[in-house]
């Protein structure tokens, strides 16, 4: 895994949303970014902190944020959850795991005494020149809203 830090340039990317648009780190240039990295749509921690941003996303907007989230769901799961649960932002597709390594965000964890490689949710706040001004590794998901601001 690899171990990002605030002040280090966001790594690129180029990953589809659940429409099969494709997303870049570029393509955000003079935004702020809020990326949420989940482990799986549907599932009531992701539901949850989905939900909370959902909630508090008029208030995301109005600060300049955009939005996105990413799993390593397939774009018809991530369309389902976007409809099931009214989602306002994109969630991107990384079923390749590429965007999810490159930060640092795949790897192993432990489960009920069983250990597996799977998605650490977190957070980056990146700037409007692409750097990473925050890092949020313990996400509270029914009160995410608050931890970015």
């Amino acid at each position: 895994m690899m171990h990002l830090k605030v002040g280090d340039r966001a790594p690129d990317f180029n990953i589809p949303d659940e429409k099969g648009n494709l997303h870049s780190l570029n393509q955000y240039k003079g935004k702020k970014l809020v990326l949420f990295f989940y482990p799986k749509a549907s599932t009531p921690g992701c539901t949850a902190e989905a939900c909370n941003l959902r909630d508090n996303y008029n208030a995301l907007l109005a600060r300049g944020f955009v939005v996105l989230g990413i799993s390593a769901d397939d774009q018809l799961k991530l369309q389902k959850f976007i409809d099931k649960q009214e989602l306002p932002f994109s969630l991107l597709s990384d079923v390749e795991k590429i965007m999810l390594n490159d930060y640092g965000v795949w790897g192993p964890k432990k489960f009920m005494g069983k250990e597996y490689d799977g998605i650490h949710r977190t957070t980056f706040i990146i700037n409007e020149e692409g750097v990473i001004t925050d890092i949020i590794d313990k996400v509270k998901t029914k009160e995410h809203y608050n931890q970015i601001m």
